[in-house]
């Protein structure tokens, strides 16, 4: 037989006092102090898939550059933009359609390009894309000093589509070329911001999910 006493149902019932748990804002907030820098490693594999976009795209258009006025440049429509910086006659040769065209490809490429970084840093999105872009031009002026130092053999990304292009000879600079240089800049650089918002947006879907079912985020979060 039992010596316990038998509860009294007519008392409350004792509660442990349990530690106070932070919600999934406040975890999260941690998380982005903590990791909203700029990831390089991020970024530069965001650039390698910009790059390789912009190859593909390139190599879709190519086959209807005669109807855009892009077949005259070998290179397909960076080239082409490259001769607009150098050439008057190729600025008119690329004339508004192939202008558009070679935008579009900077601008699509460096959004996949952006979003790849994004999604793989989760947070800052915009500094990821930013970074892409970076590392565009810090490979762009390698490249160009290399070949200008070591000559033309050593021009290894010379001929790719998505990469800024530098003008060495300020004197064939027109102001075609420079408008066609800054569109390029800009197109990319708005392309990776965006794509590297698009990237981390898909966190912040998964953060209100895993809230809602309760699930504190952590930084190892699926991506």
């Amino acid at each position: 037989m039992s010596t316990v006493p038998d509860a009294d149902p007519t008392q409350p019932v004792p509660t442990v006092p349990q530690a106070p748990v932070r919600g999934a804002r406040e975890d999260r907030a941690a998380q982005k102090r903590r990791f909203s820098g700029i990831r390089w490693g991020s970024a530069f594999f965001g650039w390698l898939t910009a790059t390789g976009m912009a190859v593909l795209l390139t190599g879709l258009v190519a086959g209807i550059g005669a109807a855009l006025g892009l077949a005259t440049a070998p290179g397909g429509p960076a080239q082409a933009v490259d001769q607009a910086t150098r050439d008057p006659a190729a600025a008119r040769t690329v004339g508004v359609a192939g202008a558009v065209v070679v935008l579009a490809i900077l601008l699509v490429s460096y959004y996949c390009g952006g979003y790849v970084a994004g999604r793989m840093a989760r947070f800052a999105g915009a500094k990821q894309g930013v970074a892409v872009w970076l590392w565009a031009l810090l490979v762009a002026a390698l490249v160009t000093i290399a070949g200008a130092v070591a000559g033309v053999q050593f021009d290894v990304l010379g001929n790719l589509g998505g990469l800024p292009r530098i003008p060495l000879d300020g004197n064939a600079v027109t102001t075609a070329g420079i408008a066609a240089g800054v569109g390029a800049l800009v197109a990319s650089l708005v392309g990776a911001v965006l794509g590297g918002l698009a990237g981390m947006r898909y966190h912040r879907k998964l953060d209100r999910s895993t809230a809602e079912a309760g699930i504190a985020p952590g930084p190892g979060a699926p991506a």
